[in-house]
């Protein structure tokens, strides 16, 4: 104990906290017990100098009879008194921290039967998901609707669809104030509340007032938003969305489905900002300024470089640990000190909690604790017994560091951290992943290359945009690699164990074994001799960009036309979002759906590395959930042109598209009857229809052709019956999700297609496809984006081929067998 007596102190400063968490005293209680145990301390320190001055001044030989051993207690007692004292003031602190709500804090006006106006400050850039946006915003003043008050405190604001706002904004919010909702399995009241909120408006409607803020932070901020700018123009989706996460700490770019497929192959870690990235920031940033500056101006600047890059990611907690752990480091090498693992983690840990002591019950805090505790505790323990291991097993020394090495990045140090961590995930989400030791070996090794590698493709898109695209093309195989062994795994069957609910004295027991263990064990320092490896680096480094070379130019070309007409169908919900591949290779997209994340992750699977562009946007129908998706992810793949049906005031979304499109002077054309879009080689789109609610489109090429109703409406619908030129066709897509009212079995005879396919979500919210239309599809070959997943038609204008993310079962219908003009 008197050996680390930092790792003690800061200790017992958190052991402080967890106990006032319980309610035993009071802050006046804690306060005393403080001041006790401090003037306790004074009066033993006092008594130990006194003691010491007396032996120094008693002469040699003379030394009174067992003074070394009161000496001894009288320092132990002064050590104890001083645990005590940092116990005590934790549980101070904690106590100060509890919000004290009166009329001025804005939890005041909670749960309220009418709305309110508040003007209120965000603290950070809007965070834009799916579906949603989230603004945190300091409160200044309530109006009541009798008079306007001054107000503090913290509020979490939820917007439909996504909506842009910076740091610093001023904004005006009117909506009903409401406390967080508490689950049986998770309490979101206790989840913001260790944010500092205390309550949260959903719906508001927002007023911009003004901007502000402090003009480093708004800067920073705006660096990241332009950084991830860059992501998704040097790269597609979902690749984009991984390096944003990865590099900026923005993981609302991956679809559900991806973080689903994180989450069960036990990898989540990667797409969270953590020590791993810390320490390859520290390292760069020491590197480069230390070469630059010199090594104390260096250290000084890769510090500010560290925290500004901490607040840029939105200084999460467990960012803020590693960060802390990194610059303490840069100062111990500076001071010529020996940074002590223990010491450091929880210095840093009482540290944070000094200026937020609900981090310590923040879920991302503790998995950073307890994975860097893993490491400190078994990293160096395993790395050995590998040593031993392969020297067991013959392995030539030459080979031996660099095979010790591999083992511990893609093994050894993700299951020291594990150790540590796996009762931790097992307590909050109740299952535990159980490909995860398969999969992290497989994943691990390449994540310094995906960082640094697209970390660069960013710094240099800061000063030249091809510079970064070419990066890009180099970083490109292995983020995909990423994506793609993530993917293979997540699709193993039984790969998540669900336990339910897991007792907390179950987690008190695993951490005593391993404290037993790894007080048990011999420390020792690391002997790994660096050993010449020159020619193994180099051989693998050229074989790395041949590998690189090859599977760039597998992509691309894979990516040519095949001098086909490709339409998929893409799964993006209840709303129709089609892509459209012509046989010259120009793409045309039709409406997008809801989610942005979605189309972005859809297009970004079907595009090249080097394709960035639509070459034609149609908007078939303007409502809300068919053009959701659109603008941001018009962010990624510019339109060269738009075709328009439909209002453009019909919805928020639609809005916000038209804005979009004029603000960047793209050309937009304005849909008509009879109008026919040339898609090259004869291959043609010809709106059918157009009105104020969307168009219907036919594409035809040869004998294919696929009817597309997307805007379609009653009126249109009578019209369409009429149309001999609608006969027979190839494909037919439901209008609306397949709504009742816009289908009839006379024209499902008259249309007689041989592919029908129904756009719709497996919980439809209007409970489509009913079963009525079920019925009337019976004789008709169906396809169901809700359980095929996308759906690809593919034609050379005489045959058509059908393809779909997954495999179902569709017989041709008995009674068209046998007709022979069919197409596939």
């Amino acid at each position: 104990m008197f050996a680390y007596p930092l790792f003690f102190f800061s200790l017992a400063f958190l052991a402080g906290i967890v106990l006032a968490s319980r309610n035993l005293l009071p802050w006046e209680g804690w306060l005393a017990l403080s001041l006790g145990t401090g003037l306790a301390w004074g009066g033993l320190h006092r008594y130990r100098s006194s003691q010491k001055a007396q032996s120094e001044d008693e002469p040699e030989g003379q030394a009174a009879p067992g003074g070394a051993g009161n000496r001894r207690a009288a320092a132990a007692a002064s050590f104890l008194f001083l645990l005590l004292l940092f116990l005590s003031l934790g549980g101070l602190r904690y106590e100060l921290a509890r919000p004290h709500v009166d009329a001025y804090h804005i939890a005041w006006y909670a749960d309220r039967q009418y709305a309110l106006i508040l003007t209120a400050r965000l603290v950070q850039p809007a965070e834009m998901r799916d579906t949603y946006t989230l603004l945190r915003a300091q409160v200044e003043s309530v109006d009541t609707g009798d008079e306007v008050l001054p107000a503090r405190g913290l509020i979490l604001v939820r917007l439909p669809g996504q909506q842009f706002f910076e740091y610093g904004d001023l904004l005006r919010l009117r909506g009903k104030l409401e406390t967080p909702p508490e689950g049986e399995l998770f309490s979101y009241r206790d989840y913001l509340a260790r944010q500092g909120i205390q309550v949260y408006m959903r719906g508001a409607e927002v007023t911009y007032l003004a901007g502000g803020g402090n003009p480093i932070l708004r800067l920073t901020f705006e660096l990241r938003h332009f950084s991830r700018r860059l992501l998704h123009r040097f790269y597609p989706d979902p690749q984009a969305s991984l390096l944003a996460g990865i590099l900026l700490g923005d993981e609302g770019g991956l679809t559900e489905a991806w973080q689903r497929a994180f989450k069960v192959t036990g990898t989540s870690h990667i797409i969270a900002i953590s020590g791993f990235n810390i320490a390859i920031i520290v390292g760069i940033f020491s590197a480069s300024f230390g070469r630059i500056f010199g090594a104390r101006r260096g250290a000084i600047l890769a510090i500010f470089g560290v925290i500004l890059y901490t607040i840029m990611v939105g200084a999460m907690a467990s960012v803020v640990r590693a960060a802390i752990m990194g610059t303490l480091g840069i100062l111990a090498q500076q001071l010529y000190r020996r940074q002590v693992g223990l010491n450091t983690l929880t210095f840093t840990a009482a540290l944070m909690a000094l200026f937020s002591p609900f981090v310590l019950w923040d879920v991302g805090f503790q998995l950073s604790f307890f994975a860097t505790l893993g490491l400190i505790l078994f990293g160096s323990v395993f790395q050995e017994g590998a040593e031993r291991w392969l020297k067991r097993l013959g392995v030539p020394a030459v080979f031996l560091s660099p095979g010790v090495q591999f083992l511990s990045d893609a093994v050894l140090l993700t299951l020291a951290a594990q150790l540590t961590t796996l009762p931790i995930m097992a307590y909050h989400f109740q299952q535990i992943s159980l490909i995860a030791f398969l999969a992290n070996p497989f994943i691990l090794p390449v994540q310094p290359a995906v960082m640094i590698l697209g970390g660069l493709s960013v710094i240099l898109g800061w000063i030249s945009g091809s510079l970064g695209q070419w990066m890009a093309w180099i970083a490109w195989p292995f983020v995909t690699y990423t994506l793609t062994m993530v993917d293979f795994f997540s699709r193993f069957p039984h790969s998540v164990l669900e336990l339910g609910r897991v007792p907390l004295w179950s987690l008190m027991a695993w951490y005593a074994a391993l404290a037993f263990w790894s007080l048990e064990r011999t420390r020792r320092e690391k002997v790994r001799a660096m050993i010449e490896r020159w020619v193994p680096l180099s051989l693998a480094l050229t074989a790395l960009i041949v590998l690189l070379v090859a599977v760039l130019l597998w992509r691309a070309v894979f990516s040519l036309p095949d001098g086909r007409l490709h339409l998929t169908f893409l799964n993006v919900g209840s709303a129709d979002a089609v892509l459209i591949r012509t046989p010259a290779g120009r793409w045309v997209l039709i409406n997008g759906g809801p989610s942005a994340n979605t189309l972005s992750e859809a297009l970004g699977r079907r595009f090249s590395p080097f394709e960035h562009e639509l070459d034609w946007l149609i908007v078939a129908s303007t409502q809300q959930d068919q053009v959701a998706g659109l603008p941001w992810v018009l962010e990624r793949y510019p339109p060269r042109a738009v075709l328009w049906a439909g209002l453009p005031q019909a919805s928020a979304a639609s809005q916000a598209l038209d804005s979009w499109l004029t603000e960047r002077s793209i050309p937009v054309t304005f849909a008509e009857a009879g109008q026919v879009l040339d898609l090259g080689q004869g291959a043609q789109i010809e709106v059918i229809a157009s009105g104020r609610r969307g168009a219907v489109l036919l594409v035809r090429w040869g004998a294919f052709r696929a009817l597309l109703p997307i805007g379609m409406d009653a009126e249109m619908l009578e019209s369409l019956q009429k149309d001999p030129r609608l006969r027979g066709l190839s494909v037919f897509s439901l209008p609306n999700s397949g709504y009742p009212a816009l289908l009839s079995q006379a024209w499902l005879e008259q249309l007689a297609p041989e592919l029908v396919v129904l756009s719709v979500a497996a919980d439809d919210p209007y409970g489509n496809p009913t079963p009525e239309v079920l019925k009337m599809l019976r004789p008709y070959s169906l396809l169901r984006t809700d359980l095929a997943g996308w759906i690809e038609v593919s034609t050379d204008g005489k045959q058509m081929w059908v393809f779909s993310e997954r495999e179902v079962s569709l017989p041709p219908p008995p009674s068209r067998q046998r007709d022979p003009d069919r197409m596939w």
